[in-house]
């Protein structure tokens, strides 16, 4: 007999015996599969994917002997089965996952490390023959073929498939394993949660409580009505089929509890298992989540990003199931971030993928999707239209300002999004729901800048850098201005949400309030300032800023001034630069710039000058079939590795200035304590800064590398806290200055 896992009784009476993993990773991932049709190819990978145990090598493993490779062995033996025609392709398919079910999906050619090679080095005689006893009898009728639909890129359909199975096997394996450990140790592992169906009247009726207390709170006013309105519409569409949508509402017109309510009521049309909300910056998730958890109850949501606080959960109960579901999304609704969605889509990392299985069959809304990272905008529209073709997915695109990605703009690369338009005449909402007058102005320096600040006691002043950001802030300090707040990434995430929460409520108590910040203010931000002076940018980013001023329609629109000011004494960033660019192109065919028919405009500038950068990594290139020989070359470890949405090249620095962070810092070194969840911990108290300054902070003892060797340099923690004011955050431009006159601005 052969063990798959073993514990610490040497006569081996509660090992776990290899047929009997082999058969319960089967049939949990065939059940996992079950939502996209492939249960036998599903099946198939559990039953090889440990093969490679029955070895002398491993037993003498089991009994603390070296490490050896054993999941080449099934990918061998599963490619050596006489398939023929479709099949031969799905056995390839379900090689890739057994082959990289620990390590990870492997490239299929490379270097000595990619699966061609290590397979034409693999000597099956190894194996204990008995092997074979342990397959089922009916393993030659599996049904692996699943027929996909058509589409111009097959080799992506299939990719995609393949890593869809690597996520019911990789899961299917680790609860196997998990659970067996549990058992041995008499622990009970809750990952139970209620399924989306039962929930759905209940969340339906809380969805419209909600609304009720809303309005009756609310003013009677036509934004109002108009709001409810489009509420009204967006409902009435959630019997359409399944595919993609589009959501255009401009901002204040109630895009979120609308995509909500029409999440709701198509998941109970269509009976699908999930609802995933995604969000492009971490900045406004918590907005998102928390109203989430108004209408459907704390519980039953799941908020996945990297800044979350586990300090904020309930109990210890609450936290460990929570953690569980951030695995792999097994949860009835998820907040998430975009980094979070398409990133674990183009992983070939076990941690990554095992969620994907649980995308299938859900109602996916991508908040502000005019911010999708146009360097892999062609393979993430792929994954879209992939996941709504061949995974019973719908996906709502919800933005202000949708960004021209159907096929009449976007011929070669666009989606299917004629006459999937959920808000009732979009032109028309936005002459209705019109906030603001944009102002084009010339150049205006800081002193132009603080002087318009210093006749207006609320303003919002949005600059393309941080360094811009900080001049200005301390020039209206300098200049006696009350109630000057900074906000860049300078502050941790947890500092920024404080700071946040202080400007709503000096805005809503009428207290002085002039804001100065970056760009990530601007993406969804629930704020409402009189006014607004933007540095140039895209017309997307400037929607965006306008989106902060008079957003309740409280106000004269014509009084409500968005001023775009070209600064003086910056560099305006390459890539906005360029956006500028586009923007001129088309500023004087539209009189209101914000229109529909003036995004898209500006969108078909844009896409037209990226071109080819729009597949940056050549990620469809990496993506090869030829059906005719039954063989495919997929390169999934290099695009896995290559697919970074964010890519800073900044480096981070931890401020462990509060209780929180520094308990977590405590924990630093201890063996039971893995430093991946360390870092996701510290995540909400990281400053990202350039390269040359972290490590002239480190040269003068301002950083220090605690742990040096986890997981590279990630936990560089600052030692001066001097240099970390509530003001401004992270002072590192002048570290040498302060380093010898111990003086803080």
């Amino acid at each position: 007999m052969h063990y798959a896992h073993s514990t610490g009784d040497s006569c081996r009476g509660d090992w776990q015996t290899l047929p009997d993993h082999l058969e319960a990773v089967a049939g949990l991932a065939a059940l996992m599969a079950a939502s996209f049709g492939m249960q036998g190819a599903a099946r198939l990978s559990g039953h090889y994917h440990d093969i490679g145990k029955a070895t002398e090598g491993f037993d003498r493993r089991l009994r603390g002997g070296p490490s050896v490779e054993h999941s080449l062995a099934g990918a061998y033996l599963v490619r050596k089965r006489n398939w023929v025609g479709p099949e031969k392709l799905m056995a390839d398919l379900v090689a890739y996952a057994v082959a990289g079910h620990h390590a990870g999906l492997p490239d299929w050619t490379g270097d000595g490390s990619s699966l061609h090679a290590r397979l034409a080095e693999f000597d099956p005689d190894g194996l204990d023959p008995a092997w074979t006893s342990y397959l089922p009898n009916d393993v030659d009728t599996v049904g692996l073929v699943k027929k996909l639909k058509q589409t111009d890129q097959p080799g992506f359909s299939f990719a995609m498939l393949g890593r869809m199975l690597f996520s019911c096997l990789a899961d299917a394996d680790f609860q196997d394993t998990e659970q067996f450990y549990a058992r041995v140790e008499g622990l009970t592992i809750d990952r139970a949660w209620r399924r989306l169906a039962d929930l759905l009247p209940g969340f339906i009726s809380g969805f419209d409580a909600y609304m009720t207390n809303k309005t009756t709170a609310a003013a009677d006013n036509p934004v109002n009505r108009l709001r409810a309105e489009v509420l009204a519409h967006v409902r009435a569409k959630a019997s359409d089929p399944l595919g993609l949508f589009t959501l255009t509402v401009p901002t204040g017109g109630g895009k979120t509890l609308t995509s909500l309510a029409f999440a709701l009521e198509h998941a109970r049309a269509h009976g699908l298992d999930r609802i995933i909300y995604a969000i492009p910056f971490t900045s406004v998730i918590d907005q998102t989540a928390d109203i989430f958890r108004d209408v459907l109850g704390d519980e039953h949501v799941l908020e996945h990003h990297s800044a979350l606080d586990e300090e904020e959960l309930r109990s210890r109960a609450d936290r460990d199931k929570l953690k569980l579901a951030r695995e792999n999304w097994d949860a009835p609704v998820v907040v998430t971030t975009n980094v979070q969605l398409f990133e674990s889509l183009f992983s070939h990392r076990p941690s990554r993928c095992r969620k994907l299985h649980n995308i299938a069959r859900s109602v996916i809304v991508l908040d502000e999707a005019q911010t999708l990272p146009r360097p892999f905008l062609i393979p993430i529209m792929r994954a879209i239209n992939e996941l709504a073709n061949n995974y019973g997915t719908s996906v709502v695109l919800c933005t202000a300002t949708q960004p021209a990605l159907g096929k009449k703009h976007f011929p070669k690369h666009g989606l299917p999004l004629a006459d999937r338009e959920l808000a009732p005449d979009p032109e028309g909402l936005s002459r209705q729901l019109r906030r603001v007058r944009l102002e084009l102005t010339g150049e205006m320096d800081n002193d132009a800048l603080v002087s318009a600040l210093a006749d207006r006691p609320q303003a919002l002043v949005i600059a393309n850098s941080r360094a811009h950001v900080l001049d200005l802030f301390k020039q209206a300090c300098e200049a006696g201005l009350d109630g000057i707040i900074h906000l860049t990434t300078r502050q941790y995430a947890v500092h920024r949400r404080r700071i946040l929460a202080d400007v709503r409520h000096r805005l809503k108590h009428d207290l002085p309030c002039r804001l100065i910040a970056t760009s990530l203010v601007e993406a969804g931000v629930d704020l409402d300032f009189p006014c607004a002076f933007r540095a140039e940018a895209g017309l997307d980013q400037l929607a965006q800023a306008a989106g902060r001023v008079n957003r309740e329609g409280r106000r004269d629109p014509d009084k409500s001034i968005v001023t775009v000011f070209k600064p003086v004494g910056y560099t305006t960033p390459r890539e906005i630069e360029g956006l500028i660019g586009d923007f001129e192109r088309i500023k004087g065919k539209h009189g209101d710039l914000f229109s529909p028919a003036a995004i898209t405009d500006y969108f078909e500038e844009v896409f037209w000058r990226v071109g080819d950068d729009l597949d940056r990594e050549c990620i469809l290139e990496k993506l090869r079939l030829d059906g005719a020989l039954g063989t495919t070359s997929f390169a999934y470890r290099t695009i896995g590795e290559n697919f970074r949405m964010i890519d800073s090249g900044l480096l981070p620095v931890i401020v462990a200035s509060e209780p929180e962070a520094a308990k977590v810092l405590d924990k630093l070194g201890l063996k039971d304590v893995p430093s991946g969840a360390l870092a996701r911990a510290l995540q909400g108290f990281v400053v990202q800064v350039p390269p040359k300054a972290r490590a002239r902070l480190m040269a003068l003892g301002h950083v220090r590398l605690e742990q040096e060797g986890l997981r590279g340099d990630q936990f560089a923690v600052l030692q001066t806290p001097d240099l970390y004011t509530d003001g401004v955050g992270l002072l590192w431009d002048d570290a040498e200055y302060l380093a010898t006159e111990s003086q803080i601005w």
